[in-house]
């Protein structure tokens, strides 16, 4: 019982801390980009999809810290109705408002990046930053939707059967597998595999577009400065995308091991998908000049050397 008592307290703090690392990261994202917004009294369409993205992750790192933590520490107040509906009601919303917005944005940075030169595409050039917000309300609407469904299978009778794991196992609560999941597991695969699709179509046409500038920029002996910045574009969208599509088999995984009892691969899942939600925010942020100054300034003198250096 003092082994599976100790296991728990160390899954719970390196699940906060990596829940709690994030949270800053998006804060302070959510944080400058607000502050931009009041000074100059209006976002461009990227600074508003970081914004929605940066609060949809900081919400989704909270809510599933909270579960995390009832579901190790305190078990039974997942019992009380509402709680258990209303944590995953909240957390599925931002889990997909989350993946929805981040497809946004990589589509975003293919329509406003690459060069073709067919029509459809070069219409939607001069129309996507009008396109912007519908996207984000279409994100969210689906997101909801999704949300609804998964409260009310959270809220049916059999999901409220559940059963003890043992002391020394991570999840001391499970949800009992009945064939009343299966609509719900093949919807959220529906939602993960759409948005990661258009996440892999979204860099593969961004990739080939830079691709092709950076061959005609070495045939014509263009700048090495120009060159360079095209680089680290392909370089930051072939990052996004690998983690991306770790992510995406995670979710896949925890649909997968969401049936079994208590398992130390639910715990992997859980923590790359923390891991997942800070980083990427962190390559944003480092992305973005304005972002990085904001960051450099308010890190001690040691660390921001060492993130210049990075």
């Amino acid at each position: 019982q003092s082994n599976g008592t100790s296991y728990g307290a160390t899954i719970v703090a390196i699940v906060t801390l990596e829940a709690f690392a994030g949270m800053w990261i998006n804060a302070f994202l959510v944080c400058v980009l607000c502050i931009a917004w009041v000074k100059k009294k209006a976002l461009n369409s990227n600074e508003k999809i970081l914004l929605l993205l940066g609060c949809s992750r900081f919400c989704y790192l909270c809510f599933s810290w909270v579960y995390s933590f009832l579901s190790i520490i305190y078990p039974n107040y997942l019992y009380v109705q509402p709680i258990l509906q209303l944590i995953v009601f909240f957390q599925t919303f931002f889990n997909y408002s989350n993946l929805w917005v981040s497809a946004c944005l990589c589509v975003f940075y293919c329509i406003k990046i690459a060069n073709f030169r067919n029509r459809f595409f070069i219409y939607l050039k001069v129309k996507i930053d009008r396109m912007v917000p519908w996207l984000l309300l279409g994100s969210g609407i689906l997101a909801l939707a999704i949300s609804i469904v998964a409260y009310d299978v959270a809220d049916k009778p059999h999901c409220n059967n559940r059963n003890s794991t043992g002391q020394g196992n991570f999840w001391k609560v499970n949800i009992k597998m009945d064939k009343h999941f299966f609509p719900s597991f093949f919807l959220a695969g529906f939602g993960y595999a759409a948005s990661f699709m258009t996440v892999i179509f979204s860099a593969v046409f961004l990739l080939f577009s830079l691709w092709r500038h950076k061959r005609k920029m070495q045939t014509n002996s263009m700048k090495n400065l120009s060159m360079d910045a095209h680089i680290r574009a392909m370089k930051s969208i072939l990052s996004f995308l690998v983690m991306y599509g770790i992510n995406f088999v995670c979710m896949v995984l925890n649909m997968v091991y969401v049936t079994k009892k208590g398992s130390h691969m639910t715990f992997l899942i859980i923590v790359f998908q923390y891991t997942f939600s800070g980083v990427h925010s962190l390559i944003l942020i480092f992305s973005n000049p304005r972002l990085e100054k904001t960051l450099l300034k308010i890190l001690p003198l040691e660390r921001r050397v060492k993130c210049k250096v990075c």
